[in-house]
């Protein structure tokens, strides 16, 4: 238990944690981690990303498609038409595909980044169109797709009250429109960053530059030097809330960080850490990276 650790540790205002209660905290997180990553929204059941240009994709189960998917669909499920205006598609005559539950021939599919955006489906498949860096793409999902119900447990770090810090914020003059490189070569990010947040590990001062996020919180993509060892190479994920001011103090708890998107599949478009929110310092705590866990085949599969 974490009383045989620690006795005490303290938040921003020096008010003693209670390290029981931190490690169901860490527990009932992690649940939630699992659950969100298994849900039809999550990640898991992705088996396909397929980046679109002007002209005409067909698609289906039969190899003569252009996009390809399982055989459980239909040989030929229909057809997208990427123009001017976006992504429209064709459904094949006889072939039933759904937009919440109602039967649709064709339709325009707007990006998500529209806040229109909208989930065809056939048999167990599921798609939407995406935006990234001003590229189209259709991202396919298969809601019975066998990684998912093989997949887990998650492996991480033992929990550890010592990498759970208080963080400064230090506020740039304005904020600035950083550039964030994904694992999509040639795709980039370009977030809003209001500054850096400085903590300390082991009697050193360290800074990783933050990005507005919604819901007052601010996101950090990071790296150290576990990664491609312990930890996905890429860099992990951590949030914490947004102090609002320059000086303001927050807790940045990195036995919540965790594993972008294609840790798990090659079919997500994460950024990576950038080479100034690389710290030269382990951080072993939070979620590590299991190759066992990663599905990287074909949506034909």
């Amino acid at each position: 238990m974490l009383t045989a650790l620690i006795l005490a540790a303290c938040g921003p205002a020096g008010a003693e944690l209670d390290l029981d209660a931190y490690e169901q905290e860490i527990i009932d997180w992690r649940k939630g981690r699992l659950d969100n990553l298994l849900a039809p929204t999550g990640y898991l059941n992705q088996i396909g990303l397929h980046w679109l240009r002007p002209g005409v994709y067909s698609i289906g189960s039969d190899a003569a498609n252009d996009i390809l998917v399982p055989a459980s669909a239909a040989a030929r499920i229909g057809e997208f038409r990427v123009g001017d205006d976006g992504v429209r598609m064709l459904v094949e005559e006889g072939v039933e595909v759904l937009n919440q539950d109602q039967p649709v021939t064709d339709v325009q599919m707007p990006a998500d980044v529209t806040g229109k955006g909208i989930m065809l489906s056939h048999a167990s498949l599921a798609w939407n169109v995406i935006e990234r860096g001003g590229k189209l793409a259709v991202r396919i999902r298969d809601y019975e797709h066998p990684f998912v119900a093989t997949f887990g447990p998650l492996p991480y770090y033992e929990i550890d009250p010592a990498k759970r810090v208080v963080a400064t914020l230090r506020k740039y003059d304005e904020p600035r429109t950083i550039t964030v490189n994904t694992v999509i070569e040639g795709l980039q990010q370009f977030p809003e960053s209001p500054g850096v947040v400085e903590f300390e590990l082991d009697g050193k001062v360290y800074q990783l530059e933050a990005q507005t996020s919604a819901n007052n919180r601010l996101f950090i993509v990071f790296g150290d030097l576990t990664n491609n060892r312990e930890t996905y190479g890429a860099g992990r994920f951590v949030y914490l809330d947004d102090p609002g001011i320059d000086g303001g103090e927050a807790i940045l708890d990195f036995n919540k960080s965790y594993s972008p998107p294609c840790a798990f599949n090659d079919f997500s478009t994460c950024p990576v850490a950038s080479p100034r929110n690389r710290l030269a310092v382990r951080i072993d705590a939070g979620e590590k990276f299991d190759p066992k866990l990663h599905y990287s085949g074909g949506a034909g599969d």
